[in-house]
């Protein structure tokens, strides 16, 4: 079976145009939400490129469990502990006390999360190339 590996990393780029789109409209929960599944599908795209399965949604734990040549830095996995919070609360009322999780996410928090999306997509492109 051929690698999947470009069709990850091109939905990973998909979903980071959708949370620049989402940040641009004000949605910073989802904005948080889509970077964390750019991150998500990018390293997914990498273990694909490398003959490994992936599972789960963690991308630090991801990150963290790659290959010693290709593992990263702890600086981008510290990066993807910060993208980890955004995979469920962003989507669910239950995550928090009382209100809607709309109410929880700011302008800054949105953009950090688009930076750490790209920086772990850039981190995997490169690792693609080399």
């Amino acid at each position: 079976m051929p690698s999947r590996h470009e069709d990850w990393l091109r939905q990973a780029e998909r979903d980071l145009f959708h949370a620049q789109h989402a940040l641009e409209d004000g949605d910073y929960e989802w904005t948080c939400f889509a970077s964390q599944q750019a991150a998500e599908k990018a390293v997914k795209g990498l273990y694909q490129k490398f003959g490994a399965d992936a599972w789960g949604h963690s991308v630090s734990v991801l990150l963290a469990n790659l290959p010693s040549g290709i593992k990263p830095h702890e600086e981008l996995l510290d990066v993807a502990k910060g993208l980890d919070k955004y995979y469920i609360p962003p989507r669910y009322p239950n995550s928090y006390p009382t209100g809607a999780p709309y109410e929880y996410y700011t302008k800054e928090e949105a953009r950090r999360a688009i930076d750490y999306a790209t920086r772990i997509i850039s981190f995997c492109k490169d690792k693609l190339l080399s």
